[in-house]
């Protein structure tokens, strides 16, 4: 029997959600109904697919299997959507975008502020979040992560290189013995990732300089950029970041330079989406510019 659209969203959210509440309340349906539809899939199809623990609903082997077949199902249903609402000049809808926070709270505010002007009818959201984001869960319609995954039906592509020094306040340094190498770093308060919350070693800056201790530590490049701001200590930071944050100050530019890039990634599916196409390409080239024009007041 095939299996209805509207029970294999519910599946999907299920499958994405990993319990009735949560996907209830992506559905917005009450979570019994949810569990109705899950039956009655289940039952149509004379196959389980989920199995029930205390962590939650997981997939059994033939629930992993319709979630494939389901996601692009879902990705046909989107393009058709769009097909038949036609072209349009601007763009609409809803667009969510998931990236790290020195990304979501330095760059993507100004970004996304003039594709929503160019485009009344869109609705843009990010997710700023201090780990890689989810996309087969859904958290996202696409997200900017700072290296490229090697796995999943991912599209990939790169969207610009950063730049990184290390910094501290004018009154810290003003205060504290001269630097004169990366030597001079031993003895001082450091402040960066927790260790063991770093998500991507592409952020592992400080052990790169050999620095083992993290005395002030947060999983936030915001907050980090703030303990600096207090002038509690050293730490690497983004070049863009740096003109929102005008007591820091580069040090030791000549020894400790750091470049690192940024990836848009998307459901592979999704490339048959003009509408989702035309927002990453606008995306892209926005986050370039803006790069590029932040680091230049550096």
């Amino acid at each position: 029997m095939t299996p209805h659209w509207d029970d294999l969203k519910v599946f999907l959210a299920v499958a994405r959600e990993e319990s009735l509440s949560a996907a209830g309340r992506v559905l917005k349906i009450d979570p019994a109904t949810v569990g109705r539809r899950v039956a009655r899939l289940e039952t149509a199809l004379a196959t389980p697919l989920f199995v029930k623990s205390p962590q939650g609903y997981a997939l059994t082997a033939q629930g992993e299997r319709l979630l494939a077949h389901g996601e692009q199902a879902e990705m046909a249903m989107r393009a058709l959507t769009e097909a038949l609402a036609g072209p349009s000049e601007g763009l609409a809808g809803q667009v969510r975008i998931g990236a790290p926070d020195g990304c979501a709270n330095y760059l993507l505010p100004q970004v996304c502020a003039a594709i929503a002007a160019d485009n009344p009818d869109l609705d843009i959201q990010i997710v700023a979040l201090p780990r890689i984001v989810n996309l087969s869960r859904r958290e996202a319609d696409m997200a900017v992560a700072v290296s490229a995954p090697t796995a999943g039906r991912l599209l990939v592509q790169k969207i610009t290189d950063y730049r990184l020094h290390l910094v501290a306040s004018r009154r810290y340094l003003r205060d504290t013995p001269p630097l004169l190498s990366v030597e001079d770093l031993r003895g001082r308060r450091m402040i960066g990732y927790i260790p063991d919350m770093i998500f991507d070693a592409e952020l592992d800056y400080l052990d790169q300089l050999g620095v083992k201790r993290v005395p002030l530590a947060s999983n936030s490049v915001p907050v980090q950029l703030k303990l600096l701001a207090q002038h509690a200590g050293l730490g690497v930071a983004h070049d863009f970041a740096l003109p929102s944050h005008r007591q820091l100050r580069r040090v030791l530019t000549d020894q400790v330079s750091l470049t690192r890039s940024f990836f848009l990634v998307r459901h592979q599916g999704d490339q048959r989406s003009d509408r989702l196409n035309r927002f990453a390409q606008a995306l892209s080239q926005g986050l370039r510019e803006e790069v590029a024009r932040l680091e230049s007041l550096t």
